[in-house]
């Protein structure tokens, strides 16, 4: 949703902090992720499936964001 919101702004500038963002929401999800496997909310097996889903986005979204034009100083 970050990178859907910053790609209504009207800069590159402003699109690359929403892909930031949304690196920092999906760091939110993983520890989300160990609270609920500590919790006993979910597995094991439910936890390593989400985790590596999480970690694949993650680096998918990092390498996107480094494609994009760096901000200007």
């Amino acid at each position: 949703m970050n990178i859907a919101e910053g790609s209504t702004g009207n800069c590159q500038a402003e699109f690359r902090k929403f892909v930031g963002y949304s690196l920092r929401s999906l760091a939110e999800v993983v520890t989300c992720l160990h609270k609920a496997k500590l919790r006993g909310y979910i597995d094991e097996e439910t936890f390593q499936s989400s985790y590596k889903q999480a970690f694949d986005l993650m680096n998918s979204i990092a390498a996107f964001r480094n494609t994009l034009n760096p901000p200007s100083k």
